[in-house]
């Protein structure tokens, strides 16, 4: 169960010496109570309290690192069943499957598409994150090759998937700093790949026969002092994975159960031959509970879809989604485009640059933060005002780019446009159209 900031408090050196970045320890408590700041920021903590406060306030479902650097990938550190209860943490990681069958051109191409798959939005870039190296051929050369082949080809976290503990070795000694993931430990090479996983210090993977066998071989693996687990229940049918996921997920936060607090993976490659309803399966436990998702292969249709759920999922149903306040230059503007003025609320910004895109008209999209609210939102909260426009509008140098001072403003904010002028002097201030569908035509009669 999770301490309170006072509990924290107790144990802390309470010297307020500031070295967490902030004044006191009280403070400190606080945040880490709040989940905003972590453990490790106190300098002068005794290794005996860092390990009670760290086991103390250990999210259910255990947080486990794959990969490192700029390439890890977090799973778990769950602690709700909803999202609108608190929040999800970490989202899951998609991978690709590459086997050592492959021919050489299927593995380049599934490398290639793992490259060039990258998707801008909102400011972040979506993209599948691991691959995981199959050894199907059970050649332990061969994998251990194409470990290397993909390790050295790809910035992806990886997952090395092989129960001959003979042929794990032999691509943990390629790639074992990299710490990737050890799939799967099961009754049979259990003792061998703890061994591995605690000499390598990579996550390890165990795969059951179900929920039982996963919890029994889970205990062995912590109590052999293997604690980044990944848990596989073993079905490959969908509505049995569907509902393990779900137990697991419940036993970990309902029961405190351990032995499953653990993320799971999901292999939605193994599910089904038809790309469409893979990607649909992959769907599902993004929302229910898939720590890491294995998917046969990539492809734009079915990946960015995917993508976009797997980002709506997990953001903070608190802090609405927003974009970066700045200039965005649409459809390769000049001096001569018109300027039009904008929100950040994502939704609001996506809509507006894409009616704009449709237009062909070369423009100026000025979104201006407004804590992520929408335009009538923002307008009533007092974050989207003639007088707060014009200092960003003034900031921002839009002046510098264009030969004219003519500025289109949304229609829902009509009211705002005299006091605009008034603060912008010099400025022209042309009311748009108040559904952004109309854009287009708005801005092919503008002069």
């Amino acid at each position: 169960m999770a301490l309170s900031g006072i509990e924290i408090f107790k144990l802390l050196p309470k010297t307020n010496c500031g070295d967490c970045g902030v004044p006191t320890c009280l403070a400190f408590a606080m945040s880490l109570a709040a989940g905003k700041s972590e453990l490790s920021k106190c300098p002068h903590i005794t290794d005996e309290v860092k390990s009670k406060l760290e086991e103390a306030s250990a999210p259910p479902i255990r947080t486990v690192t794959i990969g490192r650097g700029n390439s890890a990938v977090k799973i778990g550190g769950e602690t709700v069943l909803f999202r609108h209860e608190k929040r999800f943490e970490n989202p899951p990681g998609i991978a690709v499957m590459v086997a050592d069958t492959m021919s050489d051109s299927e593995i380049s191409g599934r490398l290639d598409r793992f490259k060039n798959l990258r998707y801008e939005r909102v400011g972040e870039t979506l993209k599948a994150e691991l691959i995981a190296v199959k050894n199907s051929s059970g050649d332990k050369v061969k994998f251990a090759n194409l470990v290397k082949h993909i390790k050295d080809g790809s910035d992806a976290a990886l997952v090395l998937v092989s129960f001959d503990s003979e042929a794990m070795e032999e691509a943990l000694k390629v790639a074992g700093e990299d710490k990737p993931l050890i799939y799967a430990a099961n009754q049979e090479n259990l003792d061998k790949m703890v061994e591995l996983s605690s000499s390598y210090q990579c996550p390890l993977a165990v795969k059951g026969e179900n929920l039982e066998d996963v919890k029994q071989l889970a205990e062995k693996i912590t109590d052999a002092g293997i604690k980044d687990l990944v848990v596989d229940s073993g079905t490959r049918s969908l509505r049995q994975a569907f509902e393990d996921h779900v137990s697991i997920r419940r036993f970990a936060l309902l029961k405190k159960m351990r032995s499953l607090g653990f993320p799971t993976i999901t292999f939605p490659a193994e599910m089904s031959d038809n790309p469409m309803k893979e990607a649909l399966i992959a769907s599902i436990f993004v929302a229910k509970y898939g720590g890491l998702i294995i998917i046969s292969d990539l492809q734009g249709e079915t990946l960015f879809p995917l993508l976009v759920a797997r980002m709506n999922i997990f953001t903070d149903p608190q802090r609405p989604l927003a974009t970066t306040e700045g200039i965005y230059e649409i459809n390769g503007p000049d001096e001569h485009s018109p300027v039009l003025l904008t929100s950040n609320f994502s939704l609001t910004y996506f809509i507006v640059s894409g009616e704009i895109e449709n237009s062909r008209v070369p423009a100026y999209l000025m979104v201006k933060d407004t804590e992520g609210l929408s335009i009538m939102t923002a307008w009533a909260a007092g974050k989207f005002s003639a007088d707060n426009i014009a200092q960003f509008v003034k900031k921002s140098n839009i002046a510098e780019k264009i030969n004219h001072k003519k500025m289109i403003i949304p229609g829902y904010i009509a009211a705002e446009s005299g006091g605009l002028e008034e603060e912008l002097e010099g400025w022209e201030i042309h009311i748009g159209p108040r559904e952004a569908a109309h854009l287009p035509a708005f801005l092919k009669n503008w002069k």
